[in-house]
């Protein structure tokens, strides 16, 4: 009997706030535990409709992701299987949320829809600071929302093994994404717009030279 293939998905938009919660929880489930070769972690980003080749190949989906549930903010909900495609798309935050939804809706369409899906969102903060890290109120349910995930895991036969040693190359992404080096070393307000492109704000209008 084969092995169930699993895929852990974080996605989101590390670079604005909140909207990051997905990335980060994935990343520290890759930081803390080891898992079986047939589980694959991966930050999916905003990449949207191009994450439907890794769907369509897990047996067992769980995904990570800042959800507008219309709960109080730093709320962690969890959505299973048919449910999770509503919460995906009845209040996009972002594009990427419309974009995964399709990626299900296609899967489903192809007859490749995973047989187990779960969804582990947070209720956001705050979304519009631009290089801004996760408020405190989000970034304290990564733990609780790994161990949710974890659990589910667990009920399907598949088990973690916590890491013997933390180690800074076991985290995925640019040195400057990681979690600790991305909030100490942000830029001050001065010389970093924390809402955008400044040249597109307020009543200034940029004509360009």
């Amino acid at each position: 009997m084969s092995q169930k293939k699993v895929l852990i998905l974080g996605i989101g938009n590390l670079l604005w706030a909140d909207e990051g919660f997905g990335v980060r929880a994935m990343e520290y489930l890759h930081t803390h535990y080891q898992f079986p070769d047939h589980v694959q972690l991966l930050d999916g980003g905003t990449q949207g409709i191009y994450l439907v080749q890794y769907v369509e190949e897990a047996d067992i989906l769980v995904v990570f992701d800042a959800i507008d549930y219309g709960l109080a903010p730093g709320t962690l909900k969890r959505i299973e299987d048919g449910e999770v495609p509503r919460f995906m798309g009845a209040k996009k935050m972002s594009l990427h949320q419309t974009g995964f939804q399709e990626v299900l809706a296609m899967a489903q369409l192809l007859d490749r829809y995973p047989e187990h899906l779960l969804l582990i969102g947070v209720q956001p903060v705050e979304l519009e600071d631009f290089g801004g890290s996760l408020r405190p109120e989000v970034k304290a349910q990564i733990e609780p929302a790994a161990q949710l995930a974890l659990t589910y895991l667990a009920e399907h036969g598949i088990h973690a093994i916590p890491r013997p040693q933390l180690q800074a190359d076991q985290t995925p992404g640019h040195a400057a994404l990681h979690l600790h080096d991305y909030e100490t070393q942000r830029p001050s307000a001065a010389q970093a717009c924390r809402i955008g492109d400044e040249r597109f704000l307020g009543r200034i209008q940029y004509e360009p030279a």
